[in-house]
């Protein structure tokens, strides 16, 4: 990487890239580590986290230029930190189950976020909402936003509660839609979303991850009403709705194992 950054030898490329060109790819090339382990690809995994690493090299090696800190610096920041919140492994606070590993985690956290706020001109969040990256996927972000807000006492405790709100957010978006009023629908679709993460989180689900296996089906079944129109000798712009329907519906059947067939499914 100190190469490919080396004025007038190096990468034109890579030479012109700063910390905020490089941040789109850092994130994708995350979303496709992810992607290789819910396809269980371990070979593509490998590869995968050779790119991630890759991003971490990058920006490591941009601060050095600045003088900011070097990779040597980000890796020993993390052994630090991976000390500080383990005393369970490092110290001696043994014999703690998973529940209580991760209520100590936290503890810690806040422990390093008050210690940070004591710093000279450190920035001083008032609120409990703070410190949710507004970069993260709207989903991932709403479920941190409502977990922050749920250790304040403002959340439901019952999933069900969550479900009539979705109920009530549907009701809302079929109201804005006879008044024909798009953009209040609009606000009303964000609610829905946000209700519909909430209710993720309390079922202990991501909702990011649920997500991506409806993707990956609807290309699955998608994929076979295609062949099945080819064997027809026909495109999808050539069929109906009707029989496109009629064969989502064989492909659904055909997924499922035996004795499932009673159960619905979501598509």
């Amino acid at each position: 990487m100190a190469a490919l950054r080396t004025p007038e030898t190096g990468c034109p490329w890579d030479l012109e890239q700063d910390f905020a060109s490089i941040a789109p790819y850092t994130i994708e090339e995350a979303y496709e580590v992810a992607d290789a382990i819910a396809r269980g690809d371990l070979g593509d995994l490998r590869e995968e986290l050779g790119d991630l690493l890759l991003q971490v090299v990058f920006h490591a090696r941009m601060a050095e230029e600045q003088e900011a800190f070097d990779f040597a610096d980000v890796v020993e920041a993390l052994n630090e930190k991976l000390v500080r919140r383990h005393p369970h492994v490092f110290g001696n606070a043994r014999g703690l189950t998973p529940h209580g590993v991760k209520e100590l985690w936290e503890r810690i956290k806040s422990q390093e976020r008050a210690q940070k706020a004591k710093e000279p001109n450190a920035h001083h969040p008032q609120s409990a909402l703070a410190g949710v990256p507004v970069a993260l996927p709207a989903l991932t972000r709403a479920i941190k936003l409502q977990a922050k807000a749920g250790k304040v006492g403002f959340d439901w405790r019952d999933p069900l509660a969550v479900l009539a709100k979705i109920r009530e957010e549907i009701e809302e978006i079929e109201i804005e839609l006879a008044h024909n009023d798009r953009e209040a629908a609009k606000a009303e679709v964000g609610d829905l979303l946000f209700a519909v993460a909430n209710l993720a989180r309390h079922l202990d689900i991501d909702p990011e991850a649920a997500l991506r296996g409806t993707n990956r089906k609807f290309e699955r079944r998608f994929a076979q009403i295609e062949r099945a129109l080819a064997e027809r000798g026909k495109s999808p712009g050539e069929a109906t709705l009707a029989e496109m329907d009629s064969l989502w519906n064989e492909a659904k059947s055909a997924e499922k194992a035996p004795g499932e067939a009673h159960k619905k499914d979501s598509l």
